[in-house]
């Protein structure tokens, strides 16, 4: 079900790129190149190697929905719209965000790795992740996206990218909270220290 409801944000903007009638600029094919590296990622390589439970199939649909109307969104305004002047690359904000994009995808696949790791086949015991930023924050995982679909929305500097980073953080912030407060009531020697989402504040 994940690689399902995944491969439409891989395979619309990638579509959109290869069969669009006139070329974008360099700059917005490259951007929305790293749009599709997160979900080739996400789409073929994660969805290998989870172990997670089974999910229901509505959910399953409304994800393939979200996910086949924001590609769409992101390649269209990428292939379309979006114009960058020449030497866009030396730009401060884009500079800043292609970093910040890969630190949390790098936060991200590390952090997925942890989980993974932490039971044995078949084994339900839950245990405290351990190790890279869950060192400092519950949801290293979550957090670890939200960087990156922020760094993307700088880069880029478009209204549709900021505003899926915004729906990023409002949809998965919420779930690292509660999965802090979880482990704190699970676990009598869970790190005091740990914040929930963003290390050293919350």
């Amino acid at each position: 079900s994940w690689f399902l409801q995944e491969l439409p944000s891989f395979l619309v903007p990638f579509l959109l790129v290869v069969c669009a009638p006139r070329p974008g600029t360099h700059g917005c094919t490259l951007l929305l190149l790293t749009f599709c590296a997160h979900y080739f990622q996400r789409t073929f390589i994660y969805s290998l190697f989870t172990r997670g439970r089974p999910t229901p199939l509505n959910i399953m649909l409304m994800a393939v929905v979200f996910c086949s109307y924001n590609g769409f969104l992101q390649g269209h305004c990428m292939v379309y719209s979006a114009e960058y002047p020449d030497g866009w690359y030396t730009e401060g904000h884009f500079m800043a965000g292609i970093l910040m994009f890969f630190i949390g995808m790098g936060i991200n696949i590390h952090s997925d790795r942890i989980l993974r790791n932490l039971r044995k086949p078949g084994e339900e015991t839950y245990r405290i992740p351990r190790g890279g930023m869950f060192n400092y924050v519950s949801g290293a995982n979550f957090f670890g996206e939200i960087v990156e679909w922020f760094g993307y929305a700088i880069a880029t500097w478009t209204l549709p990218a900021f505003t899926f980073a915004f729906f990023t953080l409002c949809s998965i912030g919420p779930r690292a909270y509660h999965h802090h407060r979880f482990y704190l009531k699970k676990f009598t020697d869970y790190p005091k220290s740990r914040k929930a989402l963003i290390p050293f504040v919350f």
